[in-house]
C-alpha cells in the first residue's frame, strides 16, 4: 500500500462544506463518543463515531441525500435506480421519497432479507437480479438506457463522495488531535470522501482502510493496479461485498493516493467487533459497521495516539445478532 501519496486535487474542501450545507436538514450530525475500554487498552484515546445512529442506519443517507438534491427537476422526474448491497438502497430510498421522487433499487440474492424489507418499507421497488453486484447492475443499465431513470451508483460518484465526506468534517471537528482513522473499504465511496475531507484539513492524519478477507475488490484491485472483478462470497460484513467497477472514475485512484494502509479481517475477526459493540460500548452493529473494532482488537492495527473508529452501520439482522453475541461465529458460506 502506498504510504502518505499526495492527495488528489478532484476535491476540495469547499465540495464538502457545501454537501454538509445540503444535506443539513436530511441527515444527522450523529455523536462521537470516547470508549473507556479501548482507552484502557492501548493506552491511548479511541474515539468511536456513532454513525450507525444516522437515518436509516448507516452512513450511506449522506452520499445518497446530497445526490439526490443535486439534482435537476427532469432528473428527479424520470426517477431514480441504483444497485445496493443493502444500505445505499436504503438511504437512496429514503432521500428519494423524502424529495418525492420514484425508486427502484436492483440487489443481488445475497443481500440479507431484513435489508430488502427495509427498502421496500420506504415505498422503493425492488428488484433481486443474480448472485453479485455485477449483475444486479447489469437491470440497473437496462432501466437507465430502456426508461431513462437517473443512476445514483453507491459509490463512484461526485456527489456520493462529496456527501460522505461530511463525516470526515465531524470526525475533525469532533478530534482535533486526531492521529489515526479507521474506516470501512468497500467500494471506496466513503473512505476517498473521508479522506479527502480530512487531508484539506489535517494533511498528517493515518487513513487506514478495513475490509474483509473474503472478496475484497478494492484491495484485490489496487494489489493488480487496476479495478478487477472478484467472486462475491457471504460474509459477516455483507455491506463491504461488491465490485468497485472497472471503469472506475473517482474511488480507485482516491484510495490508492489518500489511504496509508490496508487490513482485511477474518470472520472470527468481524464477529469479534460486533461482540465487543454489543458487550462493551453498547452498541448495535452489523459486520460492516464492527471492522474498525475487529482491527483493534486483532492487533492489525496498533493505535499509538489519539484515534477514531467509524461504526458506519448497524442494519443486522436480529436473529443473526443474537447468535454472534452469544459467542458463535457464523460461516455463512455455508449456510447459504
Amino acid at each position: 500500500m502506498p504510504q502518505s501519496a499526495p492527495a488528489r486535487q478532484d476535491f476540495t474542501l469547499a465540495d464538502f462544506t457545501r454537501a454538509r450545507s445540503a444535506i443539513s436538514g436530511m441527515v444527522r450530525r450523529t455523536p462521537m463518543t470516547l470508549s473507556p475500554n479501548l482507552r484502557e487498552r492501548f493506552g491511548v484515546p479511541v474515539h468511536l463515531k456513532l454513525e450507525h445512529l444516522q437515518e436509516t442506519g448507516s452512513f450511506k443517507l449522506r452520499g445518497a441525500a446530497n445526490a439526490v438534491l443535486s439534482l435537476n427537476d427532469a432528473s428527479k422526474a424520470r426517477g431514480v435506480v441504483g444497485v445496493s448491497t443493502g444500505n445505499h438502497g436504503r438511504a437512496l430510498a429514503f432521500a428519494a421519497k423524502q424529495a418525492g421522487v420514484a425508486c427502484i433499487i436492483c440487489m443481488s440474492r445475497l443481500v440479507p432479507a431484513n435489508k430488502v424489507e427495509a427498502i421496500r418499507a420506504l415505498g422503493a421497488e425492488v428488484r433481486i437480479v443474480g448472485a453479485s453486484q455485477d449483475e444486479a447492475q447489469e437491470e440497473v443499465d437496462r432501466l437507465v438506457s430502456a426508461d431513462g431513470m437517473t443512476l445514483i451508483p453507491p459509490f463512484d460518484h461526485a456527489a456520493i463522495i462529496a456527501g460522505q465526506g461530511t463525516l470526515g468534517l465531524e470526525i475533525v471537528d469532533d478530534v482535533p488531535d486526531l492521529e489515526t482513522v479507521l474506516v470501512q473499504l468497500s467500494g471506496g465511496g466513503l473512505i476517498s470522501g473521508i479522506a479527502a475531507a480530512i487531508r484539506a484539513r489535517k494533511p498528517h492524519i493515518k487513513i487506514v482502510g478495513i475490509s474483509m478477507e473474503r472478496g475484497a475488490a478494492m484491495a484485490a484491485s489496487l494489489d493488480a493496479g487496476r479495478p478487477v472483478q472478484v467472486s462475491e462470497v457471504p460474509t459477516l460484513a455483507d455491506s463491504l461485498g461488491g465490485g468497485i467497477g472497472l471503469a472506475n472514475r473517482f474511488t480507485f485512484p482516491a484510495v490508492r493516493n489518500l489511504v496509508d494502509e490496508i487490513v482485511l479481517l477474518s470472520e472470527l475477526e468481524i464477529a469479534d467487533g460486533i461482540r465487543h459493540g454489543y458487550w462493551q460500548e453498547r452498541q448495535m452493529l452489523e459486520g460492516a459497521g464492527a471492522v474498525g473494532l475487529g482491527a483493534l482488537l486483532s492487533g492489525k492495527v496498533r493505535p499509538s495516539g489519539p484515534t477514531v473508529v467509524l461504526l458506519s452501520g448497524g442494519n443486522i439482522d436480529m436473529k443473526l445478532h443474537h447468535r454472534i453475541i452469544s459467542g458463535e461465529t457464523p460461516d455463512l458460506a455455508s449456510e447459504t
